[in-house]
């Protein structure tokens, strides 16, 4: 069985209950598989990065077998403005930046037959472009640090470039550490690119924060909110303490 987010932003837990951890977020137009109930709340997996959690029932809408299939072979659209407002009927929705809206042609989209309308600025991806990198990721700028955030009002360092990457039409994995599997390794900082992902590790070398770097010796990430620092081969440099953040581990290119 499949359903889709047809609020805003749905958070999904780690375990069945209001008070557990949220280790990622469903936005408005993502689809997932149902794999397990518990009482109140719905065991799912997504469809855009496979990561499974836990969600209230009360928030997800159920899709047919038929229209998950039909949405899966269509190309994605999703939503370019920070916040913009979708109408169907006389209700009204906020949606977030990176939002999905499926089936879209001519400013309208559908969801179970019913039709919403979209007055706001959306890209159709079909194919992946990188060149736009650094445009999209600065759409996040400022954005508060959320653990388990996907939003420009609340994002953790791997929603952020997953995010971003959505974009660009570049599936990433959910975490820093399964995102630092996908690419090639860059043998040398020097040899980095704008729009690569560059991975940062704790005393016990695991992966545990990312970044997207940018031209001259820069990289933007969520570390407290969506910021700009220097990056050397020795870490991420805090442009405004003058200390090093983040201990650098591997540089990857995702193209």
């Amino acid at each position: 069985m499949k359903g889709i987010s047809t609020l805003s932003i749905i958070p999904v837990r780690k375990e069945p209950g209001d008070r557990s951890e949220m280790v990622s977020q469903i936005l408005f137009g993502e689809t997932f598989e149902i794999t397990g109930t518990e009482k109140s709340w719905t065991k799912i997996k997504i469809d855009y990065d496979g990561y499974s959690g836990w969600t209230d029932t009360k928030q997800i809408t159920i899709i047919d077998n038929e229209e998950a299939q039909k949405l899966a072979a269509t190309p994605p659209s999703a939503s370019l403005d920070l916040l913009q407002l979708v109408l169907c009927g006389k209700e009204m929705t906020p949606v977030v930046l990176g939002s999905s809206l499926p089936f879209y042609y001519g400013k309208k989209f559908f969801i179970s037959e019913k039709e919403y309308l979209y007055d706001g600025s959306v890209l159709t991806i079909t194919n992946a472009d990188i060149s736009k990198v650094a445009e999209h990721a600065f759409m996040y700028m400022n954005a508060p640090y959320l653990w388990g955030g996907r939003s420009p009002f609340g994002v953790d360092c791997s929603g952020f470039t997953q995010m971003v990457f959505k974009l660009c039409g570049i599936k990433l994995l959910r975490d820093a550490h399964e995102q630092a599997g996908q690419g090639k390794r860059v043998a040398d900082l020097a040899d980095s690119r704008e729009g690569d992902l560059a991975f940062f590790r704790n005393e016990e070398k695991k992966i545990v924060h990312v970044g997207i770097v940018l031209n001259n010796g820069r990289i933007i990430h969520s570390s407290g909110k969506v910021r700009i620092d220097r990056l050397d081969e020795q870490g991420i440099l805090n442009e405004e303490t003058g200390k090093h953040t983040h201990t650098l581990a591997e540089i990857r290119n995702i193209r």
